[in-house]
């Protein structure tokens, strides 16, 4: 199949004009007026398709219902928003839920039939009481390197990032021992400046959700927000960024764009099953959340998720004046670098799958490509 006549950005995120082929699942060609059956798609924009890489629900499905049917919801409801693949997103939970979830994950990773799936990503169980936010306190505990090493055997190896808070006790041993074979990650975390750059040291360069559920910049306590900033460039410092302009001001958006620059910022949904729902009551690891107009709360008025997805929250950094080469970079290659699959997705390049997406001028969706297999087509 030959994509023609669309506006392409190419593996290094720069607009040309040139036809795409795909053979099966990848790319195989790019260039000028290339032949074959072919969809013609003048006056459209071409990305690669986006990634989610933290997202617990959506469509009124949960990764911690453990079923089937939840993950194939989620997947089918993802790629009409653009976005190809994804990781299924836990709660901090026992270990006996945990196992379950991901056995699931495992199960259903070949399985499902829209955006695809790379592997779990473990949010809780190993944060701070103070900053545990939306996860369920009764089963908050400090990293614990064994218990981990159980999780990730028990399905085969697929935990994509794991979450702790870098203050707790444990934390060194356990970044020492599993960042070298499953990134790291800070979150949910009382950790101060200092904290945050000794995980640097120690080889952590992800952070989960910057700003929400950890300590903030001042001019005398930078925090983890601060050492993010400082380090970012230095160091190869990710963070995701949930973009719905309801958990962060569109100008502190600006800001960590600026400083995280065009290779260190992640869009992410964090989304719960209300997404693409309805306003009411959800369960949330274990938690009752109230959505209203949109906002998802728990009880006490801590946000507890988006019902937001990376598209909509693309559109919105590009008009809130992110530059939409980092924008789009946000979405693709930088997660798929985060997880360690950009040798396989995250950009149009041959060799690559070819996840694509295709929009016309005022960013509407008129292709989505998972693969090599059309899923969306609007025109």
């Amino acid at each position: 199949m030959i994509l023609k006549n669309a506006d392409i950005y190419d593996e290094n995120f720069n607009l040309i004009k040139a036809d795409i082929k795909i053979n099966g699942e990848k790319i195989t060609e790019i260039g000028d007026e290339l032949s074959g059956d072919s969809v013609d798609l003048l006056d459209y924009m071409i990305l690669p398709g986006l990634i989610d890489i933290h997202i617990h629900g959506r469509a009124g499905a949960d990764t911690g219902d453990a079923t089937p049917e939840a993950l194939s919801t989620m997947s089918e409801s993802l790629v009409k928003k653009g976005i190809t693949s994804f990781c299924p997103t836990s709660m901090t939970l026992s270990f006996e839920e945990l196992l379950k979830i991901f056995q699931n994950v495992k199960e259903m990773k070949n399985k499902v039939q829209g955006a695809y799936i790379h592997g779990i990503n473990m949010e809780g169980p190993y944060i701070a009481m103070s900053k545990k936010g939306a996860q369920n306190a009764a089963y908050v505990r400090n990293p614990d390197k064994d218990e981990f090493k159980k999780l990730y055997d028990g399905c085969d190896g697929n935990i994509k990032i794991v979450d702790i808070a870098p203050e707790c006790d444990g934390a060194e041993e356990f970044i020492k021992e599993v960042q070298p074979y499953c990134p790291v990650s800070i979150a949910h975390t009382a950790a101060d400046y200092d904290d945050a750059i000794k995980a640097f040291e120690l080889g952590v360069r992800h952070i989960t959700h910057l700003y929400n559920a950890q300590s903030g910049l001042s001019h005398r306590a930078p925090g983890v927000v601060g050492a993010v900033f400082d380090r970012a460039k230095k160091d190869g410092i990710r963070a995701e960024i949930i973009c719905d302009g309801f958990h962060i001001h569109p100008a502190a958006l600006r800001i960590a764009f600026e400083n995280l620059g065009e290779d260190g910022s992640i869009i992410i949904s964090d989304s719960m099953r209300a997404a693409g729902h309805f306003d009411g009551e959800y369960d949330l690891g274990g938690q009752t959340v109230y959505v209203k107009n949109g906002k998802a709360l728990l009880s006490d008025g801590t946000i507890a998720a988006s019902t937001s997805n990376v598209f909509d929250e693309l559109k919105n950094v590009i008009s809130y004046g992110i530059p939409i080469k980092q924008a789009i970079k946000s979405a693709t290659i930088n997660p798929a670098k985060a997880i360690r699959v950009d040798d396989q997705t995250g950009s149009i390049k041959v060799g690559k799958y070819a996840d694509i997406l295709a929009v016309d001028k005022d960013f509407n969706i008129k292709l989505v490509m998972v693969k090599g297999k059309i899923k969306v087509k609007n025109f």
